[in-house]
């Protein structure tokens, strides 16, 4: 199977990124699957249902969220209508939608996909997310119930991030952080067969402050005060993600590769 996995969209320059680019990237690599990250792809916070449906009609098949997941308030009603947006697995007890799901590809195959937010630097104290996994993956065995399965590992500590992906090693298809908007450069296959990426980066625009308009951060990293609300950057944004094969049989990848397409970064096919 041939996965691909996009980062954290954001704002208006990474949806229209993925609109432009995703419909090509699925028919020239014959892409099977498709999940998105868009906790940011609504002015760098949240995601409203109709910046949502867009990013589904691009190609998507599944879109994630994270601790921005709320920030839109209609995404609290709108999740439960749509089944391809997951939030967090471990964001909250009484939390609308739901943070996993079996979904099918062109062909019947069946992939699980999940997110679970972190605990480490984060804002609020989140359930743990390894406890969160293990109640997933119990019930989808990586080449039995599902042919692929992949696991959006939404925080800041890149040793966090390492973790889940060692904890998973063997255990699903893909691991792979999102969260920081910095695209990091080990993605490579683990010793039991699980994909890994540390932070798959943003689909944004990297001339900015992990994608917003680099006056206003570096105001306050300067001054220590603030003098107007963040806004997202608006040049060209560059997809970024991580591209990964799969062994229909076991669920084990067989290849990982970063993807950077279109922007200030170098670009890279898979």
């Amino acid at each position: 199977m041939k996965l691909l996995f996009l980062g954290d969209v954001m704002g208006r320059a990474g949806r229209a990124a993925v609109a432009q680019r995703l419909p090509g990237l699925r028919r020239d690599w014959k892409l099977d699957f498709v999940v998105v990250n868009g906790e940011n792809a609504t002015g760098g916070a949240g995601l409203t249902a109709a910046h949502a449906k867009a990013l589904l009609e691009a190609g998507a098949d599944v879109v994630t969220l994270g601790d921005h997941a709320f920030d839109q308030r209609e995404m609290l009603q709108f999740i439960g209508t749509e089944p391809r947006i997951l939030r967090p697995l471990n964001f909250a007890r009484d939390a609308p939608g739901r943070g996993a799901g079996v979904f099918q590809d062109a062909r019947g195959r069946k992939v699980l996909v999940t997110q679970v937010l972190g605990q480490v630097f984060m804002k609020r104290p989140f359930d743990d997310p390894f406890s969160a996994v293990e109640t997933v993956l119990k019930a989808h065995p990586r080449g039995g119930m599902v042919q692929a399965s992949l696991v959006d590992m939404h925080c800041e500590a890149t040793s966090e991030k390492m973790a889940m992906g060692h904890y998973c090693d063997g255990r699903v298809s893909v691991v792979v952080g999102t969260h920081t908007h910095v695209p990091t450069a080990d993605a490579m296959v683990m010793p039991k067969g699980t994909a890994y990426l540390s932070d798959a980066g943003m689909c944004g625009d990297y001339n900015s402050v992990i994608g917003m308009d680099a006056e206003e951060p570096m105001r306050r990293f300067i001054t220590g005060m603030a003098g107007g609300r963040f806004t997202p950057a608006m040049g060209e944004a560059t997809l970024s993600g991580l591209y990964v094969e799969t062994d229909d049989r076991t669920g084990a990848a067989t290849r990982a590769a970063p993807v950077r397409q279109g922007g200030r970064l170098a670009e890279a096919a898979p």
